[in-house]
C-alpha cells in the first residue's frame, strides 16, 4: 500500500494537468516527487526553498490572483512556524486555499520534536473558517484532496504515515459514520486511529463512530449515536494533542447530562524517540493503552 503522502503527490500532479486554476507551492519537502509536474507546469509548481513564511505568503498571493493554491510541507513547518502568515495572509485577506501537511504527531521520531506537530489542529481551531480533514487511508486522502482542490473554501488536510487497513466512505456530507453499534457509550475514532480503536473496543458494548472531517465537527452525528438516552458517555480518540476536540464534543451534548474523555498525544515531550509504534504506545494510543483507558472510563 502506498502512503498518504505518496498518494497526495500522485493525485496533485494529475490535478495540475486537469485544472489550470491549481498551483502547488512547496518548501523543499516532497520536491523530488513533483519533478515531472514541475517540468510540465513550471509556472504552477513553485518551490520557495526552506522559507515557510514565504511558502504561506506566496500561496495566499496566488489565491489573490484567483488561483487555487495547494501548499505542502511537514506539519510543524506548515502550521506552527508560519502561523501568523496563515492567520493574516489567508484569514485577514479573506482568501482560500488547501494546506496539506505530512509527518503529523509522531511519523518520524528520529527527527525529534522539531518535526512533530501534535498541536496543529488545536492551533487551527483558533482561526475562523477552516475545514480540517484527517484521513485514515490513502484512498480517503485522495478523495478529500480532490474535493478540496475543486472547492472554494479553506481546507487543512492532515496526512500521516499511520493509516488504517482499509478505506471508509468519506467526502462532502458524509459526517461521522457508525462502524459498530452499542449501548454503553460512544467512541469517536479520528482518521488513522480507527483500527486501534476497533481492536481496543472489541467485546465492549459501545458505538464506534469514524470521523475524518473534524472541523466543522459533526455534532448531529454524535447526537444521533447517543439517541434517546438520558445520559451519555463519549470518548474521542485523536492522533494529535489530547483534548483538542473535547470542547466541541461537550457542545454537541449540551442538552444531555454527559461525560467526555479526550484521548490523544500527551503534552510531555518524549525525548527517547524510538519508532512510530513506540511513540503511539507511549502516548497510550495502541490497542492495549486505549482499552485500559476507555474501559476504565466507561466502568467508573
Amino acid at each position: 500500500m502506498d502512503t498518504m503522502r505518496e498518494r497526495f503527490i500522485t493525485t496533485a500532479s494529475h490535478l495540475l494537468d486537469d485544472d489550470p486554476r491549481l498551483a502547488v507551492v512547496l518548501a523543499e519537502i516532497s520536491r523530488d516527487g513533483f519533478d515531472r509536474a514541475e517540468r510540465t507546469h513550471p509556472d504552477r509548481v513553485i518551490n520557495v526553498g526552506i522559507r515557510e513564511q514565504l511558502l504561506i505568503g506566496a500561496g495566499a498571493g496566488l489565491a489573490l490572483t484567483g488561483m487555487r493554491p495547494i501548499i505542502h510541507t511537514f506539519a510543524p513547518f506548515l502550521v506552527e512556524r508560519p502561523f501568523e502568515q496563515v492567520k493574516l495572509d489567508f484569514g485577514h485577506q479573506g482568501v482560500s486555499g488547501v494546506l496539506v501537511s505530512a509527518g503529523g504527531s509522531y511519523d518520524w521520531p528520529a527527527a525529534g520534536i522539531t518535526h512533530m506537530a501534535p498541536g496543529d489542529v488545536a492551533l487551527m481551531d483558533t482561526l475562523d473558517g477552516w475545514t480540517v480533514q484527517v484521513p485514515g487511508h490513502p484512498d480517503e486522502a485522495e478523495t478529500l484532496l480532490r474535493e478540496a482542490a475543486a472547492g472554494e473554501g479553506r481546507v487543512y488536510l492532515r496526512l500521516s504515515l499511520q493509516q488504517n487497513e482499509r478505506a471508509r466512505p468519506v467526502g462532502a456530507g458524509s459526517g461521522s459514520t457508525p462502524v459498530r453499534e452499542g449501548s454503553q457509550g460512544v467512541v469517536i475514532a479520528v482518521g488513522p486511529m480507527l483500527d486501534n480503536v476497533l481492536a481496543a473496543t472489541d467485546g465492549l458494548d459501545v458505538t464506534v463512530l469514524y470521523a475524518t472531517t473534524v472541523r466543522p465537527f459533526d455534532a448531529a452525528g454524535l447526537r444521533r449515536a447517543v439517541g434517546a438516552r438520558e445520559t451519555a458517555d463519549a470518548v474521542i480518540v485523536e492522533p494529535y494533542l489530547s483534548g483538542t476536540s473535547t470542547g466541541v464534543v461537550n457542545d454537541a451534548l449540551a442538552d444531555v447530562p454527559h461525560r467526555v474523555l479526550g484521548l490523544g498525544v500527551g503534552r510531555a515531550e518524549l525525548r527517547r524517540y524510538g519508532q512510530m509504534d513506540e511513540q503511539i504506545a507511549a502516548h497510550g494510543l495502541d490497542p492495549r493503552g486505549l482499552r485500559e483507558r476507555i474501559g476504565g472510563f466507561l466502568n467508573s
